[in-house]
């Protein structure tokens, strides 16, 4: 693995572990795809240490779980702004 993906792999696993922020809002923050960050957090991070691995995966589990709420929220909160500008 080359140094730099080995850093940003290490990088995006710290600001998960400190943020609990989501695949998508932490590829915003990288500058990387979502598909960079998955592919980061499930398949190279635990080449490189297991137990921060099975930390951010739990994370990352959490957030697929609470998904379907922060959807509803968005959607909620949308409809709220639209009847107000009326």
């Amino acid at each position: 693995m080359k140094e730099y993906i080995r850093k940003r792999v290490l990088d995006i696993c710290n600001h998960i572990m400190e943020t609990k922020q989501t695949v998508r809002q932490t590829a915003a923050v990288f500058g990387v795809s979502k598909s960079t960050v998955h592919k980061d957090m499930i398949e190279r991070l635990p080449e490189i240490n297991k137990r921060l691995a099975s930390k951010v995966k739990n994370i990352l589990e959490l957030n697929k779980a609470e998904r379907h709420i922060r959807g509803g929220e968005a959607t909620r909160k949308k409809y709220k702004e639209e009847k107000e500008e009326e």
